[in-house]
């Protein structure tokens, strides 16, 4: 069933619209049918279940036929710590831990990073950035959209992470997978998740000991070397995996 999102405004009662670049998209690419069904998230944990009234000056409308509350979503809140990645990882990365449950995703400068995001080029590239963890997020059925913020300092990114309940630090010299195991068996619905995860060439041993420093668990991911766009793949799908009911 096609899916769009809607800002909570533009809900009232049993009536829903619909503006911005979706409109032309149901009108001309769907070529949507009055009465045609589809489903609409508020970013609040809320989907609205409605058939479609028709298009003009751009707006779409659409009656609410029943909601429900989004069951897509994790139970628990990730926050993603990025090392930005050479060339367009960043978008495969923002693409697959949208459809995998993330939260929020924080491109951080760390010292080994070969990229640089210029400042004066951040915001386009953010709105990039952004746009397509929309499209992700539609097509994956969740009902929030993640954010990806500005980027910021190794250091800062630390301190922001600190009121995190769960601290991960997934790092090449971590203790065994059996100390990585209790970990997450430890992780309980409701929790706020911080996940930094290195650029290509890795955390520096200096970051990984500023980051024990900070209360964060250095855990290992097995016995393979995963690149920076698999890494935080892999601890998304190990947390649905033992949290989704």
């Amino acid at each position: 069933m096609t899916h769009f999102f809607v800002d909570p405004a533009d809900v009232a009662g049993d009536e829903l619209v619909i503006r911005g670049g979706d409109v032309n998209h149901i009108k001309n690419v769907l070529r949507m049918k009055s009465g045609e069904e589809f489903f609409a998230s508020d970013g609040q944990g809320n989907d609205y279940y409605c058939a479609y009234g028709g298009a003009d000056d751009g707006e779409a409308r659409a009656r609410v036929l029943y909601v429900r509350p989004s069951e897509s979503e994790l139970p628990v809140n990730v926050t993603l710590y990025q090392g930005l990645p050479k060339g367009d990882k960043m978008e495969l990365i923002i693409q697959k831990c949208t459809e995998l449950g993330v939260k929020r995703i924080v491109p951080v400068n760390c010292a080994r990073c070969v990229a640089k995001l210029d400042e004066k080029k951040a915001p386009a590239r953010i709105k990039r950035w952004q746009d397509i963890a929309q499209a992700a997020a539609k097509q994956s059925g969740r009902g929030v959209i993640p954010i990806v913020s500005m980027p910021m300092s190794f250091k800062a990114a630390l301190a922001q992470a600190k009121s995190a309940s769960v601290r991960l630090f997934p790092y090449e010299c971590a203790h065994g997978m059996e100390r990585t195991r209790e970990l997450f068996s430890k992780i309980r619905s409701g929790d706020d998740i911080a996940v930094f995860i290195g650029p290509e060439g890795g955390f520096e041993a200096s970051e990984a000991d500023t980051a024990s420093q900070n209360g964060f668990e250095a855990v290992t991911l097995g016995k393979r070397i995963l690149r920076t766009e698999t890494a935080g793949m892999y601890v998304l799908s190990v947390i649905g995996f033992n949290m989704e009911a």
